[in-house]
């Protein structure tokens, strides 16, 4: 077995299995109709009534462009609706239509299922034990994040 007690080892497996574990959660979730990354979109909708693109952009940490082209695609495929803002004609708000709020289920659904196979498999103490462990990796992570990048957004998996 490999030596794993240096930090940089073990951040270095914890990069491929975390890749690892995005990658099929990002799988069993696009089978049942929506990427991880589209799901996102639409979760930040779902909170909101209505949100603007630039809103939108800022609270997933993404570039505006990309949120762009993302609300395009979900428009075109029926789960977002897109109207100008009746305060600002230049903006545009974004609501979660009822075909989205469906896609968001099953996809949720499906994605929880994924997690569920993979984490169900510790026992109660271990899941404790890891949900220690990350957030102590994520305060880290904060705290380097703040110093490299200020005043970026950080985006939080939900």
């Amino acid at each position: 077995m490999a030596d794993h007690s240096r930090p940089e080892q073990v951040g270095l497996r914890y990069l491929s299995v975390a890749y690892r574990v995005r990658k099929v959660l990002n799988e069993q979730m696009t089978t049942s109709g929506l990427s991880l990354a589209r799901a996102k979109v639409l979760q930040v909708l779902e909170r909101n009534a209505s949100i603007r693109q630039t809103s939108l952009a800022q609270e997933l940490g993404f570039a505006q462009r990309s949120v762009t082209q993302a609300v395009e695609s979900l428009e075109r495929d029926g789960l977002v609706a897109r109207e100008s803002d009746p305060t600002d004609g230049r903006a545009k708000l974004v609501t979660l239509t009822t075909e989205g709020a469906a896609a968001l289920a099953a996809s949720t659904d499906a994605g929880n299922q994924a997690l569920q196979k993979i984490f169900g498999t510790l026992d109660r103490k271990q899941l404790a034990q890891l949900d220690e462990l990350l957030t102590g990796i994520d305060e880290a992570t904060g705290a380097t994040w703040h110093r490299i990048i200020p005043r970026r957004r950080l985006f939080a998996l939900n």
